[in-house]
């Protein structure tokens, strides 16, 4: 008796292939990023974890140390200085950019003369050298020779702030100079949500006899809420890890008045003596702290919702 052989239809053998094809390309093309990450950020964030529990200097082998490195840091005057200027410049920074920022975005939102113009004035700062804006700013806030100072003597001002070389006054240039630098970014993303908001309703509250205080607050605002929460979570986590400012305008000091938790930990891990894994300790308190205030925000806004 004969056995018959059944014929495999070619047709789910081409579309398996088909989908292999298609999910190996996709895979091709997320490769090179996916690398990309894993060897610049999540390898040195996975040894940078390990690194806090040890003692390095980079030369001598590592040893584990347990806890020590942050029982250390409860009692390490430079650190708790660090950290509070650190919160400090964060809670200033952050609401005071939003509102100019915003402020700006409404005012040259508006059908004015030369808008265009107004509106690459106010971004030129962020996209302008920062070495170069930090030595216009430190000259014109110059305790001696500075305009601004000048300007206040003529005014009959007697005792002159020193700004950036006065230890009560160098966080207040700094916050001031970091708001004006950054503030036009974020009047375009404003901008953006403001031109994305539905001008119907607007129209149908002032019909209703609604005032322009009341139009924005009660109609123009939520419709911000998703821009607004991108910038607020955007500029927190840039405001915990400012150094750069701190490095051109203040070096963070006079003394420790402007040193943040990143120039700190420049400083420990490679100013002087390197010790990497105090350094690593740092960064993860750091690392707890963004993460606490963006954990907050995300519930906040979700709350809102």
């Amino acid at each position: 008796m004969a056995t018959q052989t059944v014929a495999v239809p070619e047709k789910p053998r081409k579309v398996m292939k088909k989908e292999v094809r298609n999910t190996l390309t996709a895979y091709s093309f997320i490769a090179p990023n996916f690398i990309g990450f894993c060897v610049f950020t999540l390898v040195p964030i996975v040894c940078a974890i390990g690194l806090a529990f040890c003692n390095w200097d980079g030369v001598n082998a590592v040893e584990f140390v347990g806890l020590e490195n942050f029982i250390d840091l409860t009692t390490d005057k430079t650190f708790l200085a660090a950290l509070k200027n650190t919160i400090v410049y964060s809670v200033a920074v952050v609401p005071l950019t939003m509102v100019c920022a915003l402020g700006l975005a409404i005012l040259l939102n508006q059908k004015i003369v030369a808008r265009g113009f107004f509106r690459t004035v106010a971004f030129f700062p962020y996209v302008a050298s920062l070495v170069a804006v930090a030595a216009v700013w430190n000259m014109i806030f110059s305790p001696s020779m500075g305009p601004v100072n000048m300007l206040l003597s003529a005014l009959g001002v007697e005792n002159l702030p020193r700004w950036a070389a006065g230890t009560e006054t160098a966080m207040i240039t700094v916050i001031m100079f970091s708001v004006w630098k950054n503030m036009g970014y974020y009047m375009v993303i404003y901008l953006a949500g403001l031109q994305g908001t539905n001008p119907e309703l607007e129209e149908a509250a002032e019909l209703d006899g609604a005032g322009k205080w009341q139009i924005f607050w009660h109609v123009t605002l939520p419709q911000l809420r998703p821009t607004t929460f991108l910038v607020a979570i955007t500029l927190t986590i840039a405001s915990f890890k400012v150094y750069d400012q701190m490095y051109m305008i203040t070096q963070g000091g006079p003394g420790n008045a402007t040193i943040t938790l990143v120039y700190y930990i420049y400083n420990v891990a490679f100013v002087n003596t390197p010790k990497y894994g105090y350094a690593s300790a740092v960064a993860m308190v750091l690392f707890v702290l963004v993460l606490i205030v963006t954990i907050i925000q995300f519930r906040g806004s979700s709350n809102d919702n």
